[in-house]
C-alpha cells in the first residue's frame, strides 16, 4: 500500500513530496493511518474504510466541524489541548476519493505526542478522564444536531443484538458450536436491556466522541501531560454515558483488549475511581441528574456491546474488524465479556465513587 500512496495519493496533498518517508501509524482496527514525512513537513495521512463509514464524505464534514469549533475556543482560552485539524489536498478539499483507490484524507500532526495501549497508573486515567471530559465539555454549546450520524445507531445495544442473532442464525463459516456460550451468556441479558431503554429515554443528546480509548488521548511524550484528543471519526450524537463507558472498559483492566489471559481480566477499582475524578470533576457543571446516574448503566452496556460486536464479526467471518490471526475477535470477545462480569461483582464497590 505504501507505494501506492507514493504514487497515487501524495501528490494531492503537495507538489514536493517525491522524497516522503511513508510508515503505518498506530493500531486501529478501522481504517488504514500513516506517517508522511519529508523534508518540508509532516501530515497523518488515512484511508477510510468505506465499508464501514458508508458515508466518508459525512465523517470528514463532521471532524472539520469539530475541529473548527475547538480552534475557536482554543483561541479564546477555552479548549487548552491541541486541535487536531485537516489538512486540505492541493485543490483545497478535505479529502480525495480515488475510487477503487480509496477514499483518502490529511490531518496536522502533533509532535511530541505519545499513546498508550494499556493504562498503568492511577495519574494516567484521571489525567486521560479529565481530558476527555475536557473535550466534551468544550462541545457542548454546539448544536449536535449540525453532525450527521456516521455509523447510525452505532452504540444501540438492541441493534447489536439483533445483528448477533442474525449471525447466529446465519452461521456462515461454522463457527457457532465453538462459541455458544457466549452467545446464550448475551441472549440471557434481559434485564440489561430493560433498564437501557428506561434511561435512555430520559437522557439528552449531545456531541459524544463514541470511541474513548485509552489511545485516543494522546500524552505529551515529554511530561506525560494531556496533549490532544484524536480520532473524531465517530463523533456524532449520543449520550455521555456511553463515552464514560468507554474509558471505563478501556483504561480499568491490567491486560489489551484481546489479551486471553482472562484471570486477569479484571476492573482495577483504583483506575474506576480515577476515572470518575478527572471525568465528573471536569463535566460537573454541565452534568444533569439523571446523566451522572446514567454512567453506571454506561459502563456495564460498553463493555457488553463491544463484546457482542466482536462476536458477531467472529460468526461473520471477520469482516468488519482487522485481526491478526483466526479467532482474534473471538479472542476479544471473551476478553470483554470477562470485564464485564468483572463490572456486576463490584456494582456497589464501583458505582459508590459516581455518588
Amino acid at each position: 500500500m505504501i507505494d501506492f500512496i507514493r504514487q497515487n495519493v501524495l501528490s494531492h496533498f503537495g507538489e514536493k513530496m517525491d522524497n516522503a518517508k511513508v510508515s503505518p501509524l498506530g493500531n486501529g482496527h478501522i481504517n488504514h493511518t500513516f506517517l508522511v514525512r519529508w523534508p518540508a513537513g509532516e501530515l497523518v495521512l488515512q484511508k477510510i474504510n468505506t465499508q464501514v463509514f458508508t458515508t466518508p464524505e459525512a465523517l470528514v464534514n463532521n471532524s472539520d466541524k469539530i475541529s473548527r469549533h475547538l480552534a475557536g475556543k482554543s483561541q479564546n482560552k477555552q479548549y487548552q489541548l491541541q486541535v487536531v485539524s485537516p489538512e486540505l489536498t492541493q485543490d483545497g478539499a478535505l479529502s480525495i476519493d480515488l475510487g477503487e483507490g480509496g477514499f483518502w484524507r490529511a490531518l496536522n500532526y502533533l509532535p511530541h505526542s505519545v499513546s498508550v495501549d494499556v493504562v498503568s497508573t492511577e495519574s494516567h486515567a484521571e489525567i486521560a478522564a479529565q481530558a476527555f471530559g475536557h473535550f466534551s465539555g468544550a462541545l457542548s454549546d454546539l448544536d449536535a444536531e449540525l453532525l450527521e450520524d456516521v455509523i447510525p445507531n452505532f452504540h444501540h445495544l438492541p441493534g447489536r443484538i439483533e445483528l448477533l442473532s442474525k449471525a447466529v442464525a446465519q452461521d456462515s463459516k461454522a463457527r457457532l458450536s465453538e462459541c455458544q456460550q457466549w452467545v446464550d451468556f448475551v441472549m440471557a441479558q434481559t434485564e440489561l436491556l430493560q433498564e437501557l431503554a428506561e434511561v435512555e429515554a430520559t437522557l439528552p443528546r449531545r456531541i459524544c466522541h463514541n470511541d474513548t480509548k485509552i489511545n485516543n488521548m494522546l500524552f505529551d511524550k515529554r511530561d506525560m501531560s494531556s496533549l490532544a484528543i484524536i480520532d473524531l471519526d465517530t463523533c456524532m450524537k449520543g449520550y455521555l454515558m456511553y463515552d464514560f463507558g468507554d474509558m471505563v472498559r478501556t483504561f480499568c483492566s491490567p491486560e489489551e483488549e484481546d489479551s486471553t489471559t482472562l484471570d486477569n481480566v479484571r476492573v482495577r477499582e483504583s483506575i474506576f475511581a480515577a476515572i470518575c475524578k478527572g471525568y465528573l470533576g471536569e463535566l460537573a457543571p454541565i452534568l444533569s441528574d439523571v446523566e451522572r446516574q446514567s454512567l453506571w448503566l454506561g459502563a456495564r452496556v460498553i463493555c457488553l456491546m463491544i463484546g457482542v460486536r466482536f462476536l458477531t464479526d467472529h460468526l461473520n467471518g471477520d469482516v468488519y474488524f482487522h485481526i491478526h490471526h483466526e479467532g482474534h475477535n473471538l479472542e476479544r470477545a471473551a476478553n470483554q465479556f470477562t470485564l464485564y462480569l468483572s463490572l456486576l461483582s463490584q456494582q456497589d464497590t464501583l458505582s459508590a465513587y459516581l455518588k
